[in-house]
């Protein structure tokens, strides 16, 4: 697999608590947007770590294409 799977054409709205997070970069994961492991099997992608320093809502990527992983940056709309 060269190319991310798409789990969805959108951002994911979560709300988040402070602390560290593994946002899923291969599309693979079945608790998406986070990692769960399954890149193992693909082997060419890593889950992008990424910290929240107080509660707040952010967009995460769906499509797996932003430039800015793990945050939306509107490239789903090229798609």
């Amino acid at each position: 697999m060269t190319e991310p799977q798409i789990p969805q054409k959108s951002p994911y709205a979560v709300e988040l608590a402070p602390g560290d997070y593994w946002w899923c970069a291969c599309g693979l994961s079945k608790r998406q947007p986070f990692c769960d492991g399954a890149h193992k099997a693909g082997g060419v992608f890593s889950p992008v770590r990424f910290s929240v320093s107080e509660a707040q809502k952010l967009w995460l990527c769906g499509c797996k294409h932003s430039a800015g992983k793990p945050f939306c940056d509107g490239s789903h709309q090229k798609l």
